[in-house]
């Protein structure tokens, strides 16, 4: 059998679009709303996810499933990576951190919606190849290093919004304290069952916390 081509792959991307927009609206009662934001389901369409995947997991890239990506870790669902991506808004003038780059597929979405992405990772080898496979698509608005992701990224807060993922017993303080007020984080949070949290600063620097679904994420690794 030929392999697939661009067009074979743009109708898989559309159909994958399709099925994210059946379980967000399936989802609803637990979401609050019936369908995710339009910038977030126009970027899931345009980024190549068979790019973010290992050669034999290409041709099921477009599938809600998460694949795996090497050294025991996984490349999120799509519907997930949406939902995740909705939950955070990131906005056009905004800085993002992202904790856990993985391959870039997440890192690219944030790249195509936020000002500026800034990625921790702790697999140097994933840090090096997101960085050129970024590089290649043209994201220039991203910046990745290798380091423990439950430090943050001290010299580039604070941030407009926080991405982890990667599951913690609870949200990590140095990423709390490098959240802008007003600003946003999104991540699971729990060790055996783990919950999508959403935690919002206010203007006083106070927390509030949002859990909704039941997840099942990697741990979040520390240095």
């Amino acid at each position: 059998m030929k392999p697939m081509n661009e067009e074979h792959l743009a109708i898989l991307r559309r159909h994958m679009v399709e099925v994210i927009a059946i379980y967000a609206d399936l989802a609803s009662e637990e979401l609050g709303k019936a369908a995710l934001n339009e910038r977030v389901m126009a970027a899931m369409l345009r980024v190549p996810r068979h790019l973010f995947v290992p050669a034999q997991a290409a041709p099921f890239a477009y599938q809600d499933t998460p694949l795996p990506i090497g050294f025991d870790k996984t490349v999120s669902q799509p519907f997930m990576v949406a939902l995740m991506t909705d939950l955070l808004a990131p906005q056009p003038h905004e800085a993002v951190l992202e904790i856990g780059t993985g391959l870039g597929y997440q890192t690219a979405i944030l790249a195509e919606l936020a000002g500026q992405v800034w990625s921790v990772e702790i697999i140097e080898e994933f840090a090096s190849h997101a960085e050129a496979l970024l590089q290649r698509l043209g994201l220039s608005n991203v910046g990745i290093r290798v380091g423990d992701g439950s430090r943050g990224w001290p010299d580039r807060a604070p941030f407009d919004k926080i991405l982890v993922t990667a599951a913690a017993e609870e949200a990590p303080p140095a990423l709390l304290e490098q959240l802008k007020p007003m600003g946003r984080m999104v991540l699971p949070v729990g060790t055996e069952e783990q919950l999508l949290t959403v935690i919002d600063k206010d203007s006083a620097g106070q927390f509030e916390t949002r859990k909704l679904i039941p997840v099942r994420f990697s741990r979040l690794e520390a240095a």
